[in-house]
């Protein structure tokens, strides 16, 4: 496979030792693993035992190695950490869930142990995949800060922590009720609060890059896209480049608190308190961040065309500014 400049990525001149991803079959580590291996890295890509066979051909089309492990299962972290030369964590257990995963067992302990397994295999680096923090307390945020402090004060790994906010492609998408093509959408809260959706492929950008660049390591990033909007300024968007006029169906923020205080579970309390901090708007700025790494990021214009011209309507371009 002949090797591409991927922009963060520093051009390889010798063959180094493998990169290892845990969640490569999630959406954000699979772009990950992809970004690797076209900058011509050696990827091991953690794969549960039972995994879709779509997931494991993806994986397998673009050259990595696939590795057996779980984070509940210890001696099969140290298996894949060894001989490695950084480690990049996406998992959680509010993407991927199956017998045994909890916020407890895998965002927590399971992190935790892979820390460790990092460690006692002499792994350089390790890039962790977190979320901004919040006024809200709940399970999952106090797991995302325990595995970050664990990390800060390691005295044999070097790390990064990234902290993007918000999946253009996960909370702009029929996925959680946002479908302006389709002529409904769905709105946490005024929908007037500013969020600065970041793509995917950013993000998985900053987290490949993370784990050989050395201006990155020592640093907590929170991320976000170029342009902080609301979502009924998405909406907006969406109309200016040609999609139809749409329902909005309001879920207000007391909803929201009442579903967080009713939470029978730490799933349900995460997925009440990150709906309920969407709500509340993250605009967040990029400018530290892209001094360390440069590079152009996607808005969410451009994600909104694309999504029109997948489905056959040709995007409307009018001279107008995301605000």
């Amino acid at each position: 496979m002949r090797s591409q400049h991927v922009e963060g990525l520093p051009d390889m001149q010798t063959p180094k030792k493998p990169v290892l991803v845990v969640g490569a079959t999630g959406l954000l580590g699979c772009n990950i693993v992809r970004l690797l291996r076209d900058a011509g890295r050696s990827v091991r890509a953690v794969v549960r035992p039972g995994a879709s066979e779509e997931k494991r051909r993806e994986l397998e089309a673009c050259g990595a190695e696939l590795v057996p492990a779980d984070l509940k299962d210890v001696d099969s972290l140290r298996a894949v950490c060894r001989e490695a030369s950084a480690v990049i964590s996406t998992a959680s257990a509010t993407v991927s869930r199956r017998e045994g995963d909890s916020i407890e067992t895998v965002d927590r302990l399971g992190q935790l142990a892979l820390v460790e397994a990092a460690e006692e295999a002499g792994v350089g680096h390790f890039v962790f995949v977190s979320f901004p923090p919040s006024d809200i307390d709940y399970a999952l945020q106090r797991a995302k800060r325990g595995v970050e402090e664990r990390l800060r004060s390691s005295r044999r790994l070097t790390w990064t922590i990234l902290q993007p906010v918000n999946f253009t492609e996960v909370w702009l998408s029929p996925m959680l009720g946002f479908d302006p093509v389709g002529g409904s959408v769905r709105v946490f809260g005024t929908g007037r609060e500013r969020m600065s959706w970041i793509s995917v492929a950013d993000v998985a950008r900053f987290s490949a890059a993370a784990a050989e660049t050395e201006a990155l390591a020592g640093k907590t990033l929170v991320l976000g896209g170029p342009d902080p909007l609301s979502p009924l300024n998405v909406v907006e968007i969406f109309r200016e480049l040609g999609a139809p006029e749409c329902t909005i169906e309001h879920v207000p923020e007391s909803a929201l608190e009442a579903q967080l205080k009713g939470a029978t579970n730490e799933l349900e309390e995460a997925y009440a308190a990150i709906m309920l901090t969407t709500a509340r708007g993250h605009a967040v700025d990029m400018r530290p961040a892209l001094e360390l790494l440069p590079g152009k990021l996607r808005t969410v214009r451009e994600y909104a065309a694309a999504w029109l011209q997948r489905v056959g309507v040709r995007p409307q371009y009018h001279e107008t500014r995301e605000n």
